[in-house]
């Protein structure tokens, strides 16, 4: 009997030394990525996942690290309706606002929090002086109290300029250092719900700067970067765990929770193979719903090319491109500019040689930009294109091209020609661009000073006109407008 006693007592011992378990599972980046695509199974497939976990454990957490617009025509033709009642099924937790949350305007933002079952988490977006958007949430999980906080990258004014603008971006760091805390004092961890990414950013800090500069973040749960962790980064005590993007992986990181202390316990991000993983039901038949609704109108087909239409992220951002040319020679034959001017980042997807359908179009452009046309004199034209060359590759400030040539060197633009003659400071020009640009975002400022006016025409609709004209497409130029040194 005592023998029996005396193995009860240690296993009540062990268990208050190893503390509660948590599992924390999170997804970011997904813009609209939620059906199956090729190798990868969706959201169908991680709610199966999920729920496998959650049988494990149920002290489970599912979270969600923003941008859930844009990418996947069938989502954005219906305001990411079909991602949300999908997050629905599938309980998510909280997701943070991400940037392209502020791709449509105020209202839209609006219906999709009004039809969610979670929170949209914010901390650092202010507005008539009050915070936006609930800041956090606290929730017990088996006993643990868990505060759960939201920051949308400073960027994101610069990014999503046309509606960002209508918000106050309050520096990351100083709100954490005020929240954080409050929130150590009322939970027994503390996670930051971030979407700001691990690379540098055009305004305020990324998720790593945060780690470092504020004490008390146990776990940062970010997104921004796409960026794919094989194994948590460790800063200032913070882990800092990220998923990569479009539903490829669902990250699982667990923890014990041991007298207010937070142990690692392990990390790992689990891929959505399709072929391995049976989707759950109600979510793909809900999906399929939604994939129908929106996809008729989509499979028209407006053109044909014989050769890939570069589009790439990895590609578009980092130099000139056949596609990057074709968009912009659309803008100057639609509105006879004299040239044109697009941001990289605007553009979302190659095209694969074969018919062209409206979808493939809107899957490159999927923003919904319109065609502006400005005046621009010849001294700030060159103003704008010195501001091009300070670009780094990669970011999606990156110019393509039409009508104009020079050179970049020591991040200088030099020998410019516009339509093969030098140019003239005091020639006023017309440059076409999209209404995005023409009202500063990434970056360009010079822009929303000069006068202009908006065709109204959808830049999506302008290239699917141009394809059709130039169709079929056996060869397009790819190089020579902006000389990189």
């Amino acid at each position: 009997m005592k023998k029996v006693l005396l193995i009860t007592l240690l296993l009540i011992m062990a268990v208050f030394v190893m503390g509660q378990k948590l599992t924390i599972l999170h997804i970011n980046d997904t813009h609209g990525h939620i059906w199956p695509e090729g190798d990868y199974g969706g959201l169908a497939a991680i709610t199966t996942l999920v729920n496998q976990v959650r049988a494990e454990n149920p002290n489970t957490l599912f979270l969600h690290a923003g941008d859930i617009n844009t990418g996947v025509p069938e989502s954005d033709l219906q305001d990411a309706a079909p991602d949300i009642v999908a997050l629905n099924l599938m309980k998510l937790d909280a997701m943070a606002i991400g940037n392209h949350e502020f791709d449509n305007d105020a209202s839209v933002l609006a219906k999709q929090m009004e039809i969610a079952n979670f929170p949209f988490l914010s901390a650092n977006i202010y507005k008539d002086g009050e915070p936006a958007f609930q800041e956090y949430m606290i929730t017990e999980v088996g006993g643990i109290k868990v505060a759960i906080v939201g920051f949308t990258t400073q960027e994101t004014e610069i990014l999503e300029y046309l509606y960002a603008k209508d918000y106050e971006w309050k520096d990351v760091i100083e709100v954490a250092k005020e929240i954080i805390p409050e929130l150590e004092a009322q939970a027994d961890i503390v996670i930051a719900l971030t979407h700001m990414g691990s690379n540098p950013v055009l305004a305020g800090p990324n998720s790593w700067e945060l780690a470092k500069a504020v004490d008390g973040i146990d776990v940062i749960v970010d997104g921004h970067s796409h960026t794919f962790y094989e194994r948590p980064e460790i800063i200032n005590e913070t882990i800092i765990v990220s998923a990569g993007e479009w539903a490829k992986n669902l990250g699982k990181l667990e923890l014990e929770i041991v007298d207010d202390t937070v142990i690692f316990v392990s990390f790992r991000n689990l891929p959505v193979i399709a072929e391995e993983i049976e989707p759950d039901f109600a979510v793909a038949t809900v999906l399929d719903y939604f994939k129908k609704a929106g996809g008729e109108a989509l499979n028209i087909v407006v053109g044909e090319t014989a050769i890939r239409l570069e589009g790439d992220r990895g590609v578009v951002r980092s130099q000139d491109t056949n596609l990057g040319y074709l968009i912009c020679d659309a803008m100057v034959w639609k509105t006879g500019a004299d040239l044109a001017l697009t941001n990289s980042g605007g553009i979302r997807a190659s095209i694969e040689a074969g018919p062209i359908t409206y979808r493939d179009i809107l899957t490159v452009l999927p923003f919904g930009n319109t065609l502006y046309v400005l005046e621009v004199p010849g001294t700030a034209l060159r103003e704008i294109l010195q501001y091009t060359a300070t670009r780094e590759a990669g970011q999606g400030a990156m110019a393509q091209v039409s009508g104009v040539t020079y050179v970049i060197e020591n991040k200088e633009a030099k020998d410019i020609l516009v339509n093969g003659e030098p140019i003239d400071d005091n020639k006023l020009y017309k440059l076409a661009t999209n209404n995005y640009l023409a009202s500063g975002g990434d970056g360009y400022e010079i822009l929303a000073g000069l006068s202009g006016y908006d065709t109204g025409f959808v830049l999506a609709d302008v290239v699917v006109e141009f394809v059709g004209e130039i169709s079929p497409i056996t060869s397009y130029p790819d190089s020579g407008r902006i000389t990189r040194k």
